[in-house]
């Protein structure tokens, strides 16, 4: 969700030709033998970002070993990379968010959620995610971003959905917004040099967007749904099929970690400085997202419909339930 996410055209075109490229053990993992228990690795597609923080702490506390998974976590750029992986048979399962996965569908990937992965905390002003400006800026509030440049972190995807959505909810033209796709490590600078007006950033950018002096005049998530169920763990439809074990014992060691997590937010923080480079004051001032055990289908019902209302879904109408249920 906090990578740069290309287009998903590419990800099925991407799925076509992959698709007959999985090893004979792609739906299962690599299995062994240890002290006469049966270990399975399994492969995970994951943005090394703070949204994936319970999967690492699941693992240091044995939530996955307990159940005879071994995992292996595999950074990948965003959806455009671990989509089509997952089908193909390179990840046993990935992470993406819910926009992307509705695009997917909607474009006949074969794909499914199977637990929930993370989440919108709430907090207006205090997100995961927020548009942020110069301090000296005009820009007081969400409608006052009509007219100008707003950078977000790939088009036609959650992030410009919940802005507008944010825009219209204040009274604004959203459809006199203009969009322009930056990762988001870019943006910071970005917004301190006047090349974009605005700045739609997750964590850890909009901490260090902050820390330069950057207002946060609207939270989009949050501002949507408080509950709004942002990124989910997801498997193909073949691995649903042949290995509905492994899928049962993924979900329930996932689903155990986002728990843990959600009690113990200090030991999630502390783990991001195990797989990125986060540390120091940001790593003390960065925004948690919320951890829930489950989706939130009301508020993806949201996102759908604004996403439909965009025209991001080319005309098809997502299947949450087949989808996300």
């Amino acid at each position: 969700m906090h990578r740069r996410i290309l287009g998903l055209a590419t990800v099925v075109i991407t799925v076509v030709g992959a698709a007959g490229c999985g090893s004979s053990s792609s739906s299962s993992g690599a299995s062994s033998s240890s002290g006469g228990g049966k270990t399975t690795e399994v492969k995970v597609g994951i943005i090394p970002i703070v949204d994936v923080a319970p999967l690492y702490l699941g693992e240091k506390k044995g939530f996955f070993s307990s159940r005879g998974i071994k995992l292996k976590m595999e950074s990948a750029q965003g959806g455009a990379a671990i989509i089509p992986g997952v089908v193909s048979g390179q990840f046993q399962f990935g992470f993406s968010n819910t926009t992307s996965l509705m695009i997917a569908q909607t474009k006949g990937v074969p794909i499914k959620s199977v637990v929930n992965g993370v989440a919108s905390n709430g907090k207006v002003g205090a997100d995961v995610s927020g548009v942020g400006v110069k301090k000296d800026s005009s820009i007081k509030s969400a409608k006052d971003l009509v007219g100008k440049t707003v950078a977000v972190n790939t088009l036609q995807n959650i992030g410009d959905t919940t802005v507008r959505q944010t825009v219209r909810a204040d009274g604004g033209d959203p459809s006199k917004v203009k969009f322009l796709e930056m990762p988001f490590d870019q943006m910071p600078a970005a917004l301190d040099g006047g090349q974009v007006d605005a700045a739609w950033m997750g964590e850890p950018a909009l901490t260090i967007a902050k820390s330069q002096g950057a207002r946060v005049v609207a939270s989009p998530f949050a501002e949507t749904d408080p509950k709004l169920t942002l990124a989910t763990y997801f498997t193909s439809a073949k691995v649903v099929q042949e290995n509905p074990d492994l899928v049962k014992k993924f979900t329930e060691a996932v689903t155990e970690s986002l728990k843990y997590a959600s009690e113990h937010p200090d030991e999630a923080r502390q783990m991001l400085t195990t797989y990125t480079k986060i540390s120091g004051e940001v790593l003390k001032n960065l925004a948690l997202p919320s951890w829930p055990a489950e989706v939130d289908m009301a508020s993806l019902e949201k996102l759908a419909s604004l996403g439909e209302k965009d025209g991001i879904f080319g005309g098809k109408k997502p299947d949450l339930n087949t989808l996300f249920s």
